[in-house]
C-alpha cells in the first residue's frame, strides 16, 4: 500500500489507472495537478475570486432542496405520532437508503473521487457515483470541485463552508455554525468554472459527466423510487406516499444533515489528534453517524487516505466497504498513512 509522509509531498508512486478510458496518470498526481492550477494565483487573493454573484434560481433550488425534506420528515413523524402511520418496514427503508446513499458520499464522492484514495475499475467508480447521487447532494464533479476548495483553504479565506470566518462572540459563531452547515449553500456557483478549476481530472472520467447532465432524473428518482417500493409492497396509495416521506425526503433529510455536520460540528467540537493546518476535530458521535467521516482531524491531517477511522477503536463504515472491495479483487493502490507519518503529526499536548 502507498504511504502518506508528514509533508504529503514524499509519495510512493501509485500505479497508473489505465482501465476504461481513463487516463493514465496517477491518482494523487491528478489532485496535485489540479490543485496547483486552482492555485496558480496569490492565496491572499484567491479565495472568492471565483465566486460570481449566485443567481437566484440557485438561490431556489437550494431553498428547495433544504426545506423540502426538512418537511417531509417533519410530516413523517407528525403521521407516525397522530395516526400510527409508521411500521419497520418504512423505518428500514429509510435507514438502508442513509446507510447506501450516504456511503455512496463518503467512499465514491469522497473518498474514491475527491481523494483518490484508492484505484478501481470503471465500472465500480460509476456505481458508487450513482449511488452517492441518490444522495441529493449535487452531482459528483459539483461536489468534489468545492471539496477539493475547501481542502485548499480550510478554516481560511476561501473555505466555502468554515464556521470560523464571521466576527467573535455568540452572534458570531451561531452565524459560522449555520453558515458551515447549511447556510453556504446559498453562496456557492456549482457550474462548469469551478469544476474545471478544481476537478479537471474527473472529468475526463469516462461517464462522470453524465451524472451532471442527467442530474434532474437522479432527483425525480431517488424520491419515485422509494414511492414505488412503498406502493408495491404495501399494495396501496398510501404505502406509496409513505415510502415518499420516510425513504424518500426522509432519508434525504437525514443524510444531508450528517454531510453538513462534518462541515460545521466536526470543525468545531471534538479532539484534535494530530496537527493540521485547520481546526478540524475528531467527533465520535458523528464518526458512527457519517460512515467515518467524522474523525476529522485524521481526515484533514492524512486527506488521501482511504481510511479516516486510524484508532482500531475508531468506527469506520466507509474503510470497512473499502477493504471488503480489496479482498474481492475490485480496489487497488489503497492508499494509508503509515504509522513514521502518524508519529511526526501526532500532537502531545
Amino acid at each position: 500500500m502507498s504511504t502518506v509522509t508528514p509533508d504529503n509531498k514524499s509519495r510512493r508512486k501509485a500505479r497508473p489507472v489505465k482501465d476504461d478510458g481513463n487516463p493514465a496518470v496517477s491518482s494523487e498526481q491528478a489532485i496535485d495537478d489540479a490543485l496547483a492550477h486552482a492555485d496558480a494565483k496569490p492565496h491572499a487573493i484567491q479565495g472568492h475570486e471565483d465566486d460570481d454573484p449566485t443567481p437566484f434560481i440557485h438561490k431556489l433550488i437550494v431553498l428547495i432542496t433544504v426545506v423540502a425534506p426538512l418537511v417531509g420528515f417533519a410530516w413523517a413523524i407528525n403521521l407516525a405520532w397522530q395516526a400510527g402511520a409508521v411500521n419497520y418496514f418504512y423505518l428500514g427503508m429509510m435507514g438502508i437508503g442513509w446507510l447506501l446513499t450516504g456511503l455512496g458520499i463518503t467512499i465514491g464522492f469522497h473518498r474514491m473521487l475527491t481523494h483518490r484514495s484508492f484505484d478501481t475499475y470503471n465500472w465500480n467508480r460509476l456505481m458508487w457515483a450513482g449511488i452517492g447521487t441518490l444522495a441529493l447532494e449535487g452531482p459528483p464533479l459539483a461536489w468534489c470541485a468545492v471539496h477539493r476548495k475547501h481542502h485548499q483553504h480550510s478554516d481560511q479565506e476561501g473555505d466555502p463552508h468554515s464556521p470560523h470566518l464571521h466576527e467573535e462572540g455568540v452572534l458570531g459563531a451561531i452565524k459560522g455554525f449555520w453558515h458551515a452547515h447549511a447556510g453556504w449553500l446559498f453562496t456557492q456557483n456549482w457550474d462548469d468554472k469551478l469544476v474545471n478549476k478544481y476537478a479537471p481530472d474527473l472529468k475526463k472520467i469516462k461517464g462522470m459527466q453524465s451524472f451532471s447532465k442527467y442530474y434532474l432524473y437522479w432527483i425525480i428518482g431517488s424520491l419515485a423510487l422509494p414511492a414505488v417500493i412503498g406502493g408495491l409492497v404495501m399494495g396501496s396509495w398510501t404505502g406509496a406516499w409513505l415510502g415518499f416521506l420516510w425513504g424518500g425526503l426522509g432519508r434525504v433529510f437525514l443524510t444531508h444533515h450528517v454531510t453538513w455536520s462534518v462541515n460545521s460540528i466536526c470543525h468545531i467540537f471534538g479532539k484534535r489528534d494530530f496537527h493540521s493546518d485547520d481546526d478540524s476535530r475528531n467527533n465520535a458521535i458523528f464518526g458512527i453517524l457519517s460512515h467515518g467521516e467524522g474523525w476529522h482531524n485524521n481526515h484533514h491531517a492524512f486527506p488521501t487516505s482511504a481510511r479516516h477511522g486510524l484508532q482500531w477503536w475508531q468506527w469506520d463504515t466507509s474503510w470497512m466497504v473499502i477493504r471488503l472491495m480489496k479482498a474481492v479483487g475490485i480496489v487497488w493502490n489503497i492508499r494509508l498513512p503509515s504509522e513514521k507519518a502518524m508519529a511526526a503529526k501526532k500532537r502531545t499536548a
